[in-house]
């Protein structure tokens, strides 16, 4: 075997192996959750780690009923859902006019949103709540819609500003012009469907991080039939004590769709992560 080869072979060996022990370090806290849920809170305390020799779904029945599950479920799918497609939809269009416009307002436009994913949330979050609060638009799922839209656009409108600064060549839109295509025609009808890669990478990332956001929903939503899965989770929390095994059970439940999401979605994910590594 040449020197060369046998080189690249061990470094395949070294990346291999560094690649099983990332994944088995990022696997054992979802494997001890994924155990935990079929254990009575005595097994937990006692030890966390150990697999019940009497496993119970007590845990997921009594979570299923304290959390109003499907209620929860659906609240969690409609705002993520709706927020989410908002966000994919209202990003993609402004970066198409700002990339394509060419003007002092498309670039005013870029860096005002590009600035504003500096600012943190905590320190809007009071301001936004009092003044949310004195318009009387709290307890409201569309108010926190709007408000996961107006803090998702930032990232989204950079994400398709880099993918199609890249990866969309303007001759193609300016063949759809010859042809007599307008503005809306062509970025529904030829912009658009180029970006499912894309769409497909930022969807996930958005559906992560709406699912099981706790802090906004925690602020917006008050009344019990609109809580979402996170705010539901904490029902398992007291003031002195904590039912964990309900509580480990309820985050089992909460995850599973996002996972069945990601599995079904990573050929895309991968694809428009690999497409968008690019400088905007």
């Amino acid at each position: 075997m040449k020197p060369v080869e046998s080189k690249k072979s061990h470094n395949g060996i070294i990346t291999t192996a560094i690649l099983w022990c990332l994944l088995i370090i990022f696997i054992i806290p979802f494997a001890i959750m994924l155990i935990s849920a079929f254990k009575t809170n005595a097994e937990i305390m006692g030890n966390p780690l150990a697999i019940s020799k009497n496993p119970t779904l007590s845990n997921f029945i009594d979570a299923f009923t304290a959390m109003n599950y499907p209620v929860a479920l659906l609240n969690t799918f409609i705002i993520t859902l709706i927020s989410v497609a908002l966000i994919i939809l209202t990003s993609a269009m402004v970066a198409y006019y700002v990339l394509r416009s060419k003007s002092k307002v498309g670039k005013f436009i870029f860096y005002l949103f590009t600035s504003s994913m500096m600012i943190p949330f905590q320190a809007i979050m009071i301001p936004l709540v009092t003044i949310y609060g004195h318009l009387g638009l709290l307890s409201n799922r569309m108010t926190l819609i709007y408000l996961y839209i107006g803090f998702g656009c930032s990232q989204g409108m950079f994400i398709f500003h880099g993918f199609m600064k890249s990866s969309i060549p303007i001759s193609i839109e300016e063949s759809a012009k010859i042809d007599g295509a307008n503005v809306k025609q062509i970025f529904f009808g030829i912009v658009f469907p180029l970006l499912k890669p894309i769409i497909a990478t930022l969807a996930v990332l958005d559906v992560l991080w709406i699912w099981n956001d706790f802090m906004l929903p925690s602020l917006v939503l008050t009344k019990p039939f609109q809580l979402t899965l996170p705010l539901s989770n904490y029902s398992f929390s007291g003031q002195m004590s904590v039912n964990f095994g309900p509580l480990i059970a309820s985050l089992v439940m909460t995850i599973i769709p996002v996972l069945v999401l990601y599995i079904f979605l990573q050929k895309y994910i991968i694809e428009g992560i690999t497409s968008g590594a690019v400088k905007s």
